[in-house]
This record gives C-alpha cells, structure tokens and sequence, in this order.
C-alpha cells in the first residue's frame, strides 16, 4: 500500500506506516498547485495531510486514492463531499491535539488579561510603561463561555477551573448533569439561550467545527451582546468569526480578541501574508499554530499510523466524517 504524506509529519509516524509494509512517499512542500500532479506521478492509495487543501479538483486526479486522513481534528481543508461521491473516505483525528489547542487558548486568555507583547515591545522600544500595565483584572472569579463543549473545550474547562474561573458551555451531545459533573455549567444550545447569557460573560472562548450552521455565527449580533471589555478567543476556524463585526467590537466596546485561526487564511505554509484583522488595536494573532506542540503531533502520528493499519487489515474506515456521502455513492453505484 502506496502512502502520500502531503506535509510536515513526525518520523515516528513515518516510521510506523514503513513498519506496517506501507511504501510512504514524503513531500510535505505539495500545496493544492502541486498536490495533484504528485497524486498522478505517484499513484497513492492513502494521502495524508495536515493544512495542505484538498480541494474537488485535486480529488478528482486521485487515481487509485482511497482514503484522505486529515492528521488533526478539523478537516475544512478537505472537500470531503467530493471525496465521498467519488468513493473516497476521509477520517480525521479527533482529541490527539485537544490538549494542545486548549493550551494555546489559555495563552490566549492569559495575554489578553496581561498584554504580554505590549509589555515586551515598549520595554524593548526603551519605555518603562510600569503605570499602563498594572491595569490587568485577573482571571480568578471571571465567568468563561467556552463555546462548544468536545474533547477541546472541556480541556479548556479544567485549565480554567484551576484559575478559579466559572465555566459555562454548550452542548448538543451532554446532559446539564454530564457537563455539571466536568465542572461547567450548561447554558442551553439554542442561538438565543447563548446570546441571552452573553452580557454575563467576561470572557469567551469558540471551540466549535466550521460548518454550514456555525459560519459567520459570531457575528454583529454576538459581539454585540458581548459585555465591553470582554475578551474573545478563537482557536477553532476562522469562518467561525465576522471579522468585520469583531473589528468594529473592539474599536467601540473595547473587546480583546486572541485570534489563531482567520477567514480566508493562505494555503502555503510560508510567505507574506496579513489578515486585516490582525491591524485592530486589542487584536493579538497567531499562525494557526494550537495544535502544534509536539506532543500533540506524536499523539496525531500514533492515531494515523492505527487507522492506516485497521483500513490494510480489513478495508474499512474508521473516524470516517463522509458516510453519508459514501453511502449514497455506494447505493448508485
């Protein structure tokens, strides 16, 4: 079995697929110009990736392609549903990174309290600026809407339950006892329960999947309900996110944003690029880099190398996000 890994991935994992008898082809430079020339040229049954895109176009020069793994838990980068009507299965790699991206959000959390690079540069720049930056409220007794509860927002919630913060959360999948017994309180799942209990929140944090349903669904009317001066963290996709509407909150209701993630983000994995938003003053960026701990990524590899194994031992698919697409295909077939 023939494998194109299409980015940065661990040895280890590399290693591990070479022990299962897998042919594996490295080219982790292939963006989505590139990647179907190499899917012709070198023929895979099984294409990893991590941020590369792989877009309909791309799929549809597959060749033998069979199985795409998305080496993470979000898979926006694929087009899945092109994939499943031409019989290819996509999985992803859910909770292998929960921790991470869970850190980075408390980093987040920490500097919007603190302005840790607002320190760094005055004082670099020769400014003692002692006055302007004792002004942080502290997280201990802030209310915390961590919005969307899976395996990343409830890592969120027990980071920030040890800085004595009140969690509050959502969820379409736990009872008001399951999320009580992970130390959260639930708020209800409908767009008007979240918006209704938004005022009350001193700061929140958007860990829920870039769909149809959630795009955009921070917007005028979230900001807007948000109280002034509340901090904002999004390490989840930016479609999530109007950034127009989040610009115009922190211009007039003084919100702090802590953003990894943006609408419209580059494919390549180097080069010049900034997002508007990133100019807004209490807007502090990073490059989509949560998940990136190499913890995370040896979790990640591990779970590659187990679903690659089971899918050459028996032919199917775990972690599959396209079924639905797979079974309509398999029926007209």
């Amino acid at each position: 079995m023939r494998v194109l890994i299409a980015d940065k991935f661990e040895d280890q994992g590399i290693e591990g697929l070479s022990a299962l008898g897998c042919e594996v082809v490295v080219e982790p430079e292939l963006g989505p110009e590139t990647l179907a020339e190499a899917l012709g040229r070198i023929q895979p049954e099984v294409l990893v990736v991590r941020s590369t895109k792989v877009p309909a176009d791309v799929i549809a020069a597959g060749g033998p392609l069979k199985y795409i793994i998305r080496a993470g838990s979000g898979y926006d980068n694929i087009d899945y549903v092109a994939a499943g009507e031409r019989g290819i299965a996509v999985s992803n790699c859910p909770g292998m990174n929960a921790v991470a991206v869970a850190e980075a959000a408390m980093g987040h959390l920490i500097n919007l309290d603190r302005r840790l690079p607002d320190q760094d540069q005055q004082l670099k720049g020769g400014r003692w600026n002692k006055k302007e930056f004792s002004k942080a409220r502290g997280l201990k007794g802030m209310n915390l809407f961590v919005h969307g509860f899976g395996a990343i927002g409830q890592e969120v919630a027990k980071r920030a339950q040890a800085f004595g913060m009140h969690v509050y959360t959502t969820s379409r999948h736990l009872t008001a006892g399951e999320v009580e017994r992970l130390g959260a309180t639930m708020i209800g799942c409908t767009r008007e329960e979240i918006i209704e209990q938004l005022p009350k929140m001193d700061a929140v944090s958007v860990h829920v999947p870039a769909t149809d349903e959630t795009e955009g669904s921070c917007g005028t009317e979230f900001f807007n309900a948000m109280k002034p001066g509340a901090y904002f963290i999004n390490t989840s996709r930016g479609p999530v996110v109007d950034e127009q509407a989040l610009a115009e909150a922190c211009r007039t209701k003084g919100i702090r944003a802590g953003l990894d993630v943006y609408c419209d983000q580059p494919g390549f994995k180097d080069g010049d690029w900034c997002p508007e938003i990133a100019n807004t003053p209490g807007v502090y960026c990073s490059h989509h880099c949560g998940a990136s701990t190499d913890q995370a990524q040896l979790a990640v590899a591990d779970e590659v190398v187990r679903l690659v194994s089971h899918f050459k031992a028996t032919g199917t698919c775990e972690n599959v996000i396209n079924s639905d697409q797979l079974s309509k295909q398999s029926a007209e077939a």
